[in-house]
């Protein structure tokens, strides 16, 4: 089975996949997600505002709508990376029916990948003509991080030997961390979405020397007003304060669960180097979190703290497959 030229594609499909990622986290922070009002164009052109007769044109045909060219220009250098990443993906689907008849080749996994990539569009679009609701905002996170996880996984299978794979001692711990990173990711883009990174101002405590209220029903309702714009959040500062708490608790079961894993992958040389650099990455996220409560949530801190989500879930996803693909108990 020749898996070279799909290989290649695939890998530029994982590095595109992880700056698309990186890219929406910064439009996100810098508040560019309605910095096109319209989709999938720009104030109704494929760019965004670039000249003072296209600014004017915009400001013209959307009224009340604020033009800022350099939301705009996030916005759709985004799109346009996630569109580019649909049609490797779209490629990585059509060599997949060439070889359907080929026995080992991943079809099924392909032809997902690209039911994916079409969701992903939908959210995104919904993510502008809802007006950033945090439920579809945390959708479209789900779903770019499912795509990374699928191309990773797609990767492997290519990869991967007709040998079959031997059973390896302690692999529901590396699930099970792979797992709660994932879902403290999505809960961090759930804090984000909810504009709820200012909702406490104590590194430990919400307000220190005070009692807080926590609306968790509120928090974590997935009721919102459909029509109203949500820049800026919505929800009241009690229920932001609970996710932000939630996230919180969240941070120390990761760790527990990384802990475990690390100290597993320690005891063998083919693992070592990922558990070191796991290690690492989960002390600098520790301190870029707590950073970013004292620190009022800066622009340049909330992109690397978002960084440094990814690059956890990346190294782990390594460190994953070294430990089961080379250290094996008899």
């Amino acid at each position: 089975m020749n898996t070279r030229r799909p290989l290649i594609i695939c890998y530029l499909a994982i590095v595109l996949a992880v700056l698309v990622i990186l890219m929406g986290g910064w439009t996100r922070i810098m508040d560019a997600g309605l910095g096109c009002p319209d989709w999938p164009g720009c104030f109704g052109q494929m760019t965004a505002p670039i000249s003072a007769a296209h600014i004017a044109e915009a400001q013209q045909k959307f009224a009340g709508v604020e033009v800022d060219a350099a939301k705009g220009w996030l916005e759709m250098i985004h799109r346009y990376m996630a569109s580019t990443l649909g049609l490797l993906i779209l490629l990585l689907a059509v060599v997949a029916w060439q070889k359907r008849k080929e026995s080992g080749y991943p079809v099924g996994l392909s032809l997902f990948l690209l039911v994916l990539v079409v969701c992903q569009g939908v959210f995104g679009m919904w993510t502008v003509t809802l007006k950033l609701l945090p439920p579809v905002v945390s959708g479209h996170l789900l779903g770019g991080l499912l795509t990374l996880m699928m191309l990773i996984l797609l990767a492997g299978k290519l990869r991967q030997s007709a040998k079959p794979a031997k059973v390896v001692s302690g692999r529901w711990i590396m699930r099970l961390a792979v797992l709660v990173l994932f879902m403290q990711i999505l809960l961090g883009g759930w804090t984000s979405a909810n504009y709820a990174g200012w909702a406490c101002t104590h590194w430990l405590s919400c307000v220190e020397g005070q009692r807080t209220e926590l609306d968790f029903r509120s928090g974590f309702s997935l009721s919102f007003d459909i029509g109203q714009n949500h820049q800026g959040g919505t929800l009241s500062q009690p229920a932001r304060a609970a996710i932000q708490m939630t996230h919180r608790v969240g941070a120390l079961v990761v760790v527990a669960t990384m802990f475990l894993a690390g100290a597993l992958a320690l005891r063998h040389s083919a693992s070592r180097t990922p558990a070191l650099i796991l290690f690492t990455l989960l002390i600098v996220q520790i301190f870029m979190g707590g950073a970013n409560v004292v620190y009022g949530v800066p622009t340049w801190l909330a992109w690397l703290h978002h960084v440094g989500a990814v690059s956890l879930l990346l190294c782990l996803l390594w460190l994953k497959a070294r430990y089961e693909s080379e250290v094996y108990y008899e």
